[in-house]
């Protein structure tokens, strides 16, 4: 018996967007499929809720609520992946799916008013055709965008560490710009890809072996260790503490606007769509960091992953300001700086 899986796609499809509308390619190498089951206050009459979920579709959605037409590629299949592309489409999401016997599902509870999860049902691992297509298919329809998103995978779906630092200086060289949201093993692939805006939590930079201890001047330090292997940029969210960025010529912190937590996962992810989508856009980082940090602040008062109703209009209240001892010191090693 065949498996389920999304619609049959046409590769040479091409993305169409609003004129004028920022487009992004995201790749989305482990989507999922969420159940969540739960009470709402002075009603003990459960409510289950089914979305799309997984790191890829949570930058999407949010990059979607902030005006941008994210066109979204990942592997679909199996009884989850159906349900997954048609919940995600139902949303207005653009899908450039490529086939998988299955994808991860998780049940999740929240009655309690914490989030646990019940059941976690894992996705298999992509074989090297499954691998293949899915690189072909996010290279291909990144070259109709304005800039291109690489998520991560959990070590389940088999991706092969040097997937993402080949893809990445493919990108660039095709002059897309890339902005990455990864961990671990994978950063390092990156690194030498001339040009990526890199966004990491500084409990990464710590699992990662990047630095020592999560001090600014220890995180700043190794940032820009980092940056002279290749990347633009590097982006440190710190939780509640100001986020770090650091460039060749600078480190600054970004405070954002102070808000009550309802949900704090997520966060990251949409301040990687705000970045992205100013730089899509044309802005420079300055502005695609207030507007990360704007839509990160937005995203934790809600419970939903990458969600959001209104753009966030608070930008102008995420304020930078000079990291304690920011900039590279005199003599610090020189590099040729990529175009953007």
């Amino acid at each position: 018996m065949s498996q389920p899986a999304p619609r049959s796609e046409d590769p040479t499809e091409r993305t169409t967007a609003t004129p004028g509308t920022p487009t992004l390619s995201v790749l989305a190498v482990g989507p999922m499929l969420e159940v969540t089951v739960e009470t709402l206050r002075g009603n003990d009459e459960p409510r289950v809720h089914v979305h799309a979920g997984g790191q890829g579709l949570w930058v999407a959605r949010m990059a979607k609520t902030l005006g941008a037409h994210p066109v979204v590629c990942g592997p679909f299949g199996g009884e989850a992946g159906v349900a997954a592309a048609a919940l995600a489409r139902a949303e207005g999401l653009d899908l450039r799916t490529t086939s998988t016997p299955d994808i991860s599902a998780h049940l999740l509870d929240y009655r309690t008013g914490e989030r646990e999860e019940l059941v976690v049902m894992r996705s298999p691992a992509l074989d090297r055709h499954g691998q293949d297509d899915l690189y072909g298919t996010m290279l291909v329809h990144s070259m109709d965008v304005d800039l291109a998103v690489l998520t991560g995978a959990d070590p389940d779906v088999g991706i092969p560490d040097d997937f993402f630092g080949r893809l990445a200086k493919d990108l660039r060289a095709a002059g897309r710009p890339v902005v990455a949201d990864l961990s671990g093993s994978h950063v390092r692939q990156i690194l030498q890809a001339e040009g990526v805006v890199l966004k990491i939590s500084h409990e990464e930079m710590l699992d990662g072996g990047f630095a020592d201890d999560a001090d600014v001047a220890t995180l700043r330090d190794a940032g820009l260790r980092m940056l002279e292997e290749g990347l633009r940029a590097l982006v440190i969210s710190r939780a509640d503490d100001p986020t770090l960025v650091v460039t060749d010529d600078e480190a600054r912190l970004y405070s954002a606007p102070t808000v009550s937590i309802r949900e704090h996962k997520g966060a990251g992810d949409s301040m990687t769509a705000g970045i992205a989508v100013a730089l899509a856009r044309g802005a420079g980082l300055d502005e695609a960091v207030r507007l990360g940090a704007a839509a990160g602040a937005l995203n934790v008062t809600r419970r939903g992953l990458g969600t959001g109703r209104r753009r966030p209009r608070r930008a102008g209240s995420v304020r930078p300001r000079a990291a304690p001892g920011g900039g590279r010191e005199r003599g610090g090693r020189a590099r040729r700086r990529p175009c953007a």
